[in-house]
């Protein structure tokens, strides 16, 4: 069936889509209300919806800004349903945002971050460059300062921080997170399953990671003419 992708304005969300957002949660690792989904209602300025058929398979709030001069996209809070077509929803959500990228930022590289719980995440990460954390490689001081920059953006507490393993500590609540399982974790690599070794989702560990969208990338997105 065809999968419908719909990015909107976060005010124009419905009492009736906050609960079925809220719904959606409940069948992923981290359970959200809908007076939290609420919540990044007001925090983000975008979310994405994707839809099977008429149902939501997806979501993910967002926003479009610049941080320091550089183009970003950053991600909130989103869930993926867990059923067979997990990875095609995932693909469309991230290339809706990557198209909206290309015509908010033309010919520039644009930053993509947010906050993972598992390893699972980084399957959403796939098309971008220079990722961070990632094995076998040692952040640079700019990497570990724009970690220090997203977690001052998502809110987090800067002493919950570890700027060198690019960890948050929860406080003893789920923590707002990209929230997908894949398909094929195990193929993702031994290395970055590593980064959350010891990690808690439901008490709000998180790990901050980034990558770059390259701007030669992006433009192939572009609408034609």
């Amino acid at each position: 069936m065809t999968i419908e992708v719909e990015t909107k304005d976060c005010t124009a969300l419905s009492d009736a889509e906050l609960e079925e957002l809220a719904n959606l949660t409940a069948g992923g690792a981290l359970s959200f209300d809908i007076g939290e989904v609420s919540k990044q209602r007001d925090s983000w300025v975008l979310v994405t919806i994707v839809r099977e058929a008429g149902k939501l398979r997806g979501f993910a709030f967002l926003t479009l800004e610049r941080i320091g001069g550089t183009p970003c996209v950053l991600l909130g809070l989103a869930s993926i349903a867990r059923n067979a077509k997990r990875d095609a929803v995932l693909k469309a959500m991230m290339t809706d945002q990557f198209r909206r990228a290309v015509l908010a930022f033309p010919d520039e590289d644009v930053l993509v971050g947010t906050r993972f719980a598992s390893v699972s995440g980084y399957d959403a990460y796939r098309s971008l460059h220079d990722i961070v954390p990632r094995p076998d490689h040692k952040a640079s001081g700019e990497e570990r300062a724009w970690g220090r920059r997203l977690v001052k953006r998502f809110g987090v507490d800067a002493g919950d921080y570890d700027d060198r393993a690019f960890r948050i500590e929860g406080e003893g609540t789920p923590s707002i997170v990209f929230d997908y399982e894949s398909l094929k974790a195990d193929k993702i690599g031994k290395g970055f399953a590593e980064f959350f070794s010891g990690m808690s989702a439901t008490k709000g560990d998180a790990l901050i990671a980034f990558g770059w969208a390259k701007a030669e990338d992006l433009d192939r997105l572009m609408p034609p003419a």
